[in-house]
């Protein structure tokens, strides 16, 4: 695991390294890279970047005072492309959804392409399901509270929380990784609170996707049949709002692709790339 200093605090990530297109990948609330543990490995010849942003996965808190609002994850994300000098990226969203403002940033002149894997969109920030995490966030002591009963079993995988979140069960010690670092640190519970605990209102949300429209990027939409949290028609919505984007539906997936499909998803990932003139050096040389 590497790090590097930005203005909010350090970012872990990790990074395969190599001198093909670069790849960075987000991840959901309070997840990490290892929400793509099982995708990376299947995309070889390119360079994949998975950064732990402050949601509740980080194992540092960040400074205090920073913004970790919606947008200002954005902004953390950008300033994480910027001091790795990233450029000609494309940048593959899951369950969060907020990378995409991103796009209306400066630092988002560095994003070239973009894959939005059932994520939040429009006004579905933070989607019903979660929305429990939101009330316990703004309460005093509640993210603590989160954390403790995230150490039952039973409601570690109901079906209303992360258990339904994929169609194939989470592996314990994923979902306890995950959440290590709030049970351990009151100042990583402080930084979940301070973005869970604030979503954007709705008009808010809707004017920000309005400024959206007619982003010229190539945009691949890759939509779960079996999603309890990201509304199915979101999918053809957002190929609507980003002209240059197309829709993919992948069957027998919830929300986390990555986990329920990981090799259809990598494929799909490898001919949007090679669509959209992002080859690995290998593939060029056919």
């Amino acid at each position: 695991m590497k790090s590097i200093k930005l203005s909010a605090g350090p970012i872990d990530y990790t990074d395969s390294g190599g001198d093909g297109p670069v790849l960075v990948f987000t991840h959901g609330v309070p997840m990490s890279g290892t929400q793509w543990r099982k995708v990376l490995p299947l995309m070889t010849g390119y360079r994949c970047i998975a950064p732990t942003l402050p949601m509740g996965g980080h194992r540092t808190p960040m400074h205090h005072g920073t913004d970790l609002s919606e947008r200002g994850q954005a902004r953390i994300l950008g300033e994480f492309c910027e001091a790795l000098d990233l450029t000609d990226v494309t940048l593959v969203l899951n369950d969060w959804g907020g990378g995409q403002f991103l796009l209306l940033e400066p630092e988002g002149e560095r994003i070239s392409r973009m894959v939005l894997v059932a994520c939040e969109a429009f006004d579905n920030y933070p989607p019903a399901a979660a929305r429990g995490m939101t009330t316990l966030a703004r309460v005093p002591a509640g993210v603590w509270l989160l954390t403790r009963l995230m150490m039952i079993p039973a409601f570690r995988h109901a079906q209303s929380g992360f258990g339904g979140m994929s169609l194939t069960p989470l592996p314990d010690d994923i979902v306890k990784d995950w959440f290590a670092p709030a049970t351990r640190n009151r100042r990583i519970r402080r930084d979940i609170a301070d973005f869970a605990g604030r979503p954007p209102d709705r008009a808010s949300l809707l004017e920000w996707s309005e400024q959206l429209r007619g982003c010229q990027i190539p945009v691949l939409v890759v939509w779960a049949t079996k999603d309890r949290m990201m509304p199915r028609e979101h999918g053809p919505r957002l190929v609507e709002l980003y002209p240059n984007a197309e829709l993919v539906e992948v069957a027998d997936s919830a929300t986390l692709v990555p986990e329920d499909q990981p090799e259809l998803l990598a494929q799909h990932l490898r001919a949007f790339l090679q669509r959209t003139e992002a080859p690995t050096p290998h593939s060029r040389e056919r």
